[in-house]
């Protein structure tokens, strides 16, 4: 007995088809962040334990543990600023990049390159964050 197609069984295939890959999308999505987070729990434990031991062992481990707790808060925060200075430069080059391409686009239908100002402004406020107001060390 073959298999013969028609109209019922491609309606069926184009259906299943996305709601198979969403399931399989999400289904991965999951798994990857439960295991991202089990990463970080697990660093942060064996972290934790690390400092512990070297503080109980005498004044100077606790000093060198305390020392160390500093050295990866200010990593931290140095990070964190690096990425809001990127995002700042990022979204602002995409600012007028949407301006440019809008200007060229619409001549003669007003200023509607003026909308790529909001992605502008928003990356020039990351970037002013960044250097001015943002926490120093």
């Amino acid at each position: 007995m073959a298999f013969e197609v028609n109209s019922n069984t491609v309606g069926v295939v184009a259906i299943a088809i996305p709601v198979v890959g969403s399931i399989a999308l999400f289904s991965f999505l999951a798994v990857a962040s439960w295991a991202e987070a089990r990463r970080k729990e697990r660093e942060a434990y064996y972290t934790s334990e690390a400092v512990k031991k070297i503080a109980e062992s005498s004044a100077e481990g606790a000093k060198s543990a305390l020392e160390l707790l500093r050295e990866k808060q200010k990593n931290a925060q140095s990070r964190r600023l690096e990425g809001l200075k990127l995002g700042g430069l990022i979204t602002t080059a995409v600012g007028i990049g949407v301006m440019v391409l809008l200007r060229g686009i619409a001549n003669d239908d007003g200023p509607v390159y003026l909308v790529g100002v909001i992605p502008l402004l928003i990356g020039a406020v990351l970037v002013l964050y960044v250097f001015w107001l943002a926490p120093k060390e």
